[in-house]
């Protein structure tokens, strides 16, 4: 299933401007979903910053996977969130990449924390929108 281009870029367009979503995966054949770091690049992926120690990459590396982010924390009058699913590929990032992503945390999960990419070459992505928000 493919995304048509203008829905496929508004959805990254948002995406861009959150710096977190939840990436959803399977984890020994069961759901599972974590927090983490996105940037967008200019050629339309998605690279996440998680935590080695979780060891989410070696478990989305080669698969679909689904990333949600959203703007619902933000008090905002109008609501959305993003979905975009796509195949994980574990990856090192270019200096430059991994400048855009800022600081990272000091720790997770009480232990000090060590990052590692997965890039998402996006197959779909869409976006809900909900407006009129009563504040």
């Amino acid at each position: 299933m493919s995304t048509p281009r203008a829905e496929h870029e508004a959805a990254l367009a948002l995406l861009a401007a959150v710096p977190y979503g939840r990436l959803a995966l399977t984890r020994e054949a069961l759901p599972h979903m974590a927090v983490t770091r996105h940037i967008v690049t200019p050629d339309g992926h998605l690279i996440l910053r998680t935590h080695k120690g979780w060891d989410i990459h070696r478990s989305a590396d080669g698969a679909v996977v689904a990333y949600v982010a959203d703007n619902t924390a933000s008090g905002q009058p109008e609501a959305w969130a993003v979905q975009l699913t796509g195949t994980a590929y574990a990856m090192t990032p270019t200096r430059a990449q991994r400048m855009r992503f800022g600081e990272q945390p000091a720790a997770a999960d009480g232990v000090p924390f060590e990052p590692v990419y997965l890039r998402i070459e996006p197959g779909y992505a869409t976006s809900y929108r909900v407006s009129g928000l009563p504040q």
